[in-house]
């Protein structure tokens, strides 16, 4: 395509097969709002090819982006009847970021460009209102020179701030005229100052730099975080989008606002947004000004005294309601909408899929089902499997001792207790040695996206229900409370005030992001409820998905827990987990320093009660459903003590020398254990240890049988299988316990055996192990590392620098490499060429993950088995994938 600049109006978009990829998802809907008949300022998008080019050139445009830049302009220019630079009547313009997907925040905007010392004074006189062009003058050489000079902003607001002291005033809008004449001349100072340069007057010199900056802004530090964040491509790049500026800061017949279709958190059918009288957007996100309500009944539920939109400008209001009902209907989804009232007419400046919480996600996807607006296929692929986490954990327990100390707005729903920070940085370095934190700020800006995704959640002073903190804290899913008047930060002493409290950097709070509370100390949670809406959507999930969805699970409550939460069945069973309880790790270490096998049996004699009760209860909650257990896999040396007095408890209880424990712990050290002996290597050296362990298993069985209890059905795992002479020797040994445990019990037990493939030669070996196996599970975890040569513990110092430089677009630990899934598709082909009926499952954490869900579902896997908390996920996730295959 040679066209690479779009007017909103232009027919060309229509040919576009998927517009969102070449203008973004901001131009893509400019442009169809404009087809709409919505009232849209006029404008044109510079697409994601050119951004493409733009970091080709070395940073800078050609001459042909140039002249096509022009080009459009005269047609702005001739639209509005305003010229671009002219002295009478000049043309403003806003230059704003637009990716494909929503990025709230993380690329930056300028509006107001075309204002110099000399357009100034034209608009001054064609508006006549003085004070309006000199505020807008002045907001300009702020944001200008903030994004494209990288000037700090703060030496902007301290200006400010001064100046309103020194008048005795408190808001921006007590300052009048001569007020901001003298501001322009100190902001230019302070332009010159930092940057060795005058502020532009060519306003053509401030486009360029200006959309310059917007596509530098993709690779800001903070857009790559968001980016990694929320797996966001960086060869997507973002589209500018440059608009006839309308103004709502003229006076009080202008506003500017942000208004949401429905609810964000709770998703209720009501409108919910804010809005600012005689302000400009930033206004409203920044949090410089506490807004007003949109809606009248949104300001008697918050008691608020200040005017709601419907009040204030009844008229405007009942023309954005109609608009806001229109949009939905055609996008059919909740809508993000901001806009401007620039002398009591409407503009619509954006509307984009809202972010929302994900019980606010669920509610409206089954709502609007029941509107007829969407399908149930619709409904499931709407919501994101992964923000389901946010509805599975715990609240806040009522009924506990809450001391509040401050309220605020209550701007992302959850709860979360952490220690007080008060930078990203700090939150960082305690989320690094896992402590939980509040990151407590004045406002948070684009720059804090780290801290925030590292902190448990949010806390500002200023700040409304549609500020940067509200909207990044609800699309991560963190509990947020913005916009607390009655908290007061001092970032020099790391401390903030309540009217009665004074909370010091590293005082532990917790935050009520439904409630808006802010809350001294730790409070206890509860279990959280889940709504009609949710088993719904999860119903209709069921019903489409194919895969299976087990649990990771080897204790009760967890077992419990994944029941409630839809696991069918049991995917892996870590034998290992139930060793380390108290009651038992004194025998497991007796077990492993024991030097003969009748030592060694007389130690396992010691565990067999304990393993054998460990799968009764876990047997008996699956109830009829399968149970993967997996024979003890990690190396021996990781069950032995290494303190003194844990080496002297042993040594006593074993009865032998203290030296000769310390000498044995030492025999066992392993250079490389996850390479060393583990899994069925400790099987073929150690028998009696995988013997004790079968014989727990049917001995669960047989107990649960006689006492008539519906059981599970088991699978026994055999681990770290690469060779089929490895499989046939630990089938052997598990028919030859099972006989055993038959012939005591004259009772008949049922199972499977079958192996995990987590290295790469079980892989390309799988039709020899498939003749003994009757399932395999993919442990993609140790399949991953094995086949990278990757230690997933030591990977976290390195991983980043690989993402950075584009080696790797993921972690591949969080979603299936592309050399793992042809290992587990060779695998997958090779042992059903061998045996049709074989079983197939992945145990590793990518069981939860919906991407490599949506691989596991195209290549033919019978199930996947993930940690309980994330069963609804996965059901989700495979209901999307199923669909996604068939569309």
């Amino acid at each position: 395509m040679n066209k690479l600049i779009f007017n909103f109006n232009s027919k060309e978009v229509k040919k576009i097969k998927n517009p969102k990829n070449i203008l973004g998802g901001k131009g893509a809907n400019l442009s169809e709002m404009g087809r709409m008949g919505l009232p849209v300022p006029p404008g044109f998008t510079i697409s994601t090819n050119v951004c493409e080019l733009f970091y080709k050139n070395k940073k800078k445009f050609n001459s042909k982006i140039i002249n096509q830049i022009k080009s459009e302009l005269r047609v702005i220019e001739n639209g509005v009847k305003k010229k671009f630079g002219d002295l009478k009547n000049p043309l403003l313009l806003s230059v704003r970021s637009g990716a494909r997907v929503s990025m709230p925040g993380m690329m930056d905007t300028i509006l107001n460009l075309g204002l110099n010392d000399k357009t100034v004074i034209a608009l001054s006189n064609k508006t006549s209102i003085g004070r309006f062009a000199k505020d807008s003058y002045r907001r300009f050489i702020q944001m200008y020179a903030n994004v494209v000079m990288g000037v700090e902003s703060h030496h902007f607001e301290e200006l400010i701030e001064n100046y309103k002291l020194t008048k005795g005033v408190l808001l921006d809008t007590d300052l009048n005229e001569n007020d901001w004449d003298g501001l322009i001349n100190d902001f230019k100072n302070v332009v010159k100052e930092k940057t060795k340069k005058h502020f532009p007057q060519d306003v053509y010199e401030q486009l360029i730099g200006a959309i310059s900056a917007v596509f530098l802004s993709w690779e800001s530090k903070r857009a790559k975080i968001y980016r990694k964040l929320n797996q966001i491509p960086s060869e997507w790049g973002t589209a500018v989008n440059v608009q006839s500026m309308v103004f709502g800061n003229m006076g009080s017949d202008c506003a500017t606002g942000v208004v949401f279709t429905r609810n964000p958190s709770d998703g209720s059918n009501n409108i919910y947004g804010e809005y600012l009288i005689n302000a400009q957007g930033e206004d409203v996100v920044a949090g410089t000004r506490t807004p007003q309500y949109i809606t009248k009944k949104a300001r008697k539920d918050a008691a608020a005294s200040a005017a709601s939109m419907e009040e204030s400008m009844p008229k405007v209001y009942q023309k954005l309601k109609q608009i806001l009902k229109k949009l939905e209907t055609h996008y059919k989804d909740m809508q993000d909408v901001e806009f401007t009232v620039e002398n009591n007419k409407l503009w619509i400046l954006q509307t984009r899929s809202g972010k929302r919480t994900s019980k606010s996600a669920v509610k409206i996807a089954v709502d609007m089902v029941k509107e007829k607006l969407i399908s149930k296929k619709q409904a499931i692929l709407r919501v994101d499997p992964n923000s389901l986490d946010t509805l599975l954990h715990p609240t806040l327990d009522e009924k506990s001792e809450i001391k509040v100390i401050a309220n605020g707005l209550p701007a992302s729903p959850g709860a979360a207790s952490g220690k007080v920070v008060f930078t990203s940085e700090e939150a960082q370095r305690l989320n690094d040695i896992m402590q939980d934190t509040i990151l407590v700020r004045v406002e948070t800006s684009p720059e804090d996206i780290q801290g925030m995704h590292a902190a448990k959640g949010i806390l500002t002073a200023r700040g409304g229900m549609t500020s940067h903190a509200a909207v990044v804290a609800r699309g991560m899913g963190r509990p947020c409370v913005s916009g607390s008047s009655e908290i007061n930060i001092n970032y020099e002493r790391k401390i903030f005030k309540t009217p009665d409290q004074e909370i010091k950097e590293g005082d532990i709070i917790t935050i009520d992001g439904s409630t808006g509370r802010i809350i001294l100390g730790k409070v206890p949670t509860v279990k959280p409820e889940i709504s009609g809406y949710f088993s719904k959507l999860m119903g209709w999930a069921d019903t489409i998905r194919k895969l299976k969805v087990r649990s990771n699970s080897e204790t009760p409550s967890d077992t419990k827990i994944a029941r409630e939460f839809g696991a069918e069945g049991i995917g892996l069973c870590r034998t290992e987990h139930m060793f380390f309880d108290e009651e038992r790790i004194l025998s497991v270490r007796e077990m492993i320093l024991s030097k003969t096998k009748e030592d060694r049996a007389k130690a396992l004699k010691k565990l067999l009660p304990h393993q054998k009760k460990d799968f009764m209860e876990i047997f008996k909650l699956m109830n009829g459903l399968p149970v993967t257990v997996r024979l003890l896999d990690p190396p021996l040396h990781e069950f032995l003590p290494h303190s003194d007095k844990e080496i002297l408890e042993v040594a006593n209880v074993v009865g032998i020398d203290l030296r000769e424990v310390k000498s044995r712990i030492s025999e066992l050290h392993e250079q490389n254990p996850m390479l060393g002996h583990r899994g069925c290597r400790l099987g073929i050296s150690y028998p009696e240890i995988y013997e004790m362990q079968c014989r727990a298993i049917f001995e669960a069985l047989v107990e649960l049988k006689k006492n008539k209890v519906k059981s599970a059905f088991p699978e026994i795992m055999i681990p770290l299988v690469s060779t089929e002479t490895e499989i046939k020797i630990m089938k052997e040994l598990v028919i030859r316990i099972a006989k055993k445990v038959q012939g005591e019990n004259k009772v008949k037990i049922d199972f499977l055996i079958g192996t995990m493939i987590e290295l790469p030669r079980a892989a390309i070996k799988a039709n020899d192990i498939a003749r003994h196996a009757e399932f395999f599970s993919f442990g993609t975890n140790d399949l991953t590392q094995t086949t990278f040569g990757i230690s997933r513990d030591d990977s976290g110092k390195f991983l980043n620098d690989y993402i950075d430089h584009k080696i790797f677009s993921i972690d591949p630990f969080v979603s299936i490499d592309e050399g793992v899934k042809e290992l587990v598709e060779i695998a997958v082909s090779k042992g059903k060429t061998q045996n049709r009926n074989i079983k197939l499952g992945i145990c590793g954490e990518h069981g939860g993950d919906p991407k490599s869900i949506s691989f596991c579902s195209r290549v033919g896997l019978n199930y996947v088995s993930c940690s309980p908390y994330r069963v609804p996920i996965a059901r989700l996730a495979a209901a999307q994938a199923e669909l996604k295959k068939n569309s």
